[in-house]
């Protein structure tokens, strides 16, 4: 029997639990206090990447923030602030940067963006939201130095051990692949495994075909707080209005922490904030890149070519840094000489706010508290490939099916 389910956040996380919920039967509102049309899910690179299977929470990370915290121009860079929950969530992450945590975390991320893969392939194939850009021509990563070269064998090794299919491409070879590159260039690991996608043309299809299949969506609404009686949420309240559902789904990216607070849940979580720039010309590019030592993505989307990347922890803010912007532009030039990103490329620059947990792992599942309530956010990264796995996953959870893999450590209650 269809249940009513409000899920509270309208990216590529929400918009999936959405999609996947109402195949179900449920009847679903989606609420957002956007407009739905910016922020992480539109200025991603739109990879979908089984091949990152080492989490963001791994070791000598922490000492890359700490190395580049007063460069407010550095690929990780971690604003210095006396923010209790900032402090709290530095320490967690620090805990988990461990070789333990890595080996224990790359065949969770593998099979969870395997899962996603799959699903996107399914919904592309099926064509029921439309036609959309799915290329699976692999992600190129393009390295200059030895260091970045035997970092990226050692992950292809251990990418190759769990399946996945990656090769070591020489510059000659590469050459024949994606012409015009840097002669500092000394070659690149292709995962054959990865694909990539635009990520406009997915989310405004989404909302189409949801609201054609029955879905409202309520844009610029921000809830407030819930009423609850026991272990059950019985009101959603937003600014316009309260709403009562059987299941409550928060899916609300870096605000999910904040809306839990009103529930007396501590959730561990830091905006981590990503930048692109948008080249809408005819360039030269034609497969998606890493580019290894300045830590930015390239990606052929359609009808404009994406420069995106960084991550910056300075709490929950849009403000433009420009010196992050002509980072990410400096480094294409220094990848592509034939490239030269215009002024007006970098004043049109935006940013998106990826919620980041410590250990790297996202947060999927019901929280002890309250019977009736999932929390799927936590993506990091890797938020845009692994939207449909998560939908997926919060539907199967909701309408008691068995699940397409194990939640345990992916568990909003889990310790660090």
């Amino acid at each position: 029997m269809g249940k009513s389910v409000l899920v509270v956040g309208g990216g590529i996380i929400g918009l999936s639990c959405a999609y996947f919920l109402q195949r179900e039967g449920h009847e679903v509102t989606v609420i957002d206090k956007s407009g739905m049309d910016s922020g992480a899910s539109y200025v991603n690179a739109g990879y979908l990447t089984p091949s990152h299977i080492i989490p963001l929470a791994s070791p000598g990370m922490m000492a890359k923030g700490i190395k580049w915290m007063f460069n407010s121009s550095s690929p990780f860079y971690m604003k210095p602030r006396l923010n209790s929950d900032f402090l709290r969530w530095v320490w967690a992450f620090n805990k988990s940067s461990t070789r333990a945590h890595v080996e224990k975390a790359i065949p969770l991320i593998k099979d969870i963006n395997l899962l996603s893969r799959e699903l996107y392939s399914e919904m592309h194939d099926s064509g029921e939201i439309g036609d959309f850009q799915l290329e699976k021509k692999g992600l190129l990563m393009l390295y200059k130095t030895q260091k970045e070269r035997q970092h990226e064998k050692e992950v292809a090794r251990r990418a190759a051990d769990e399946g996945l299919e990656v090769t070591e491409l020489t510059r000659a070879e590469l050459d024949q692949m994606q012409p015009n590159l840097s002669t500092e260039i000394d070659g690149a690991v292709h995962y054959l495994c990865d694909a990539h996608t635009s990520p406009n043309e997915i989310m405004d299809r989404l909302k189409m075909y949801l609201r054609v299949k029955g879905v409202v969506i309520r844009q610029n609404e921000k809830v407030i707080g819930f009423s609850q009686t026991n272990s059950q949420i019985t009101k959603t309240l937003t600014d316009k209005a309260s709403y009562s559902t059987d299941e409550v789904v928060l899916a609300g990216g870096s605000w999910t922490s904040g809306l839990l607070k009103t529930l007396g849940i501590t959730l561990l979580l830091q905006p981590g904030k990503g930048y692109r720039i948008n080249v809408e010309r005819s360039i030269d590019i034609r497969l998606p890149a890493i580019l290894m030592e300045a830590k930015v993505a390239v990606t052929p989307m359609t009808n404009f070519t994406r420069f995106a990347g960084t991550m910056e922890f300075s709490g929950i803010n849009n403000r433009i840094r420009r010196e992050r912007v002509n980072a990410i532009a400096t480094a294409a030039e220094n990848y592509y000489p034939t490239i030269r990103i215009t002024e007006e490329e970098r004043n049109g620059a935006k940013c998106g706010l990826r919620p980041v947990s410590p250990d790297g792992l996202p947060y999927i599942g019901r929280t002890s508290g309250f019977a009736n309530l999932t929390v799927a956010t936590g993506h990091a990264m890797m938020g845009w490939s692994l939207g449909p796995a998560t939908g997926k996953l919060v539907s199967e959870l909701i309408s008691e099916q068995p699940l397409s893999m194990p939640l345990d450590s992916f568990h909003p209650d889990r310790t660090f």
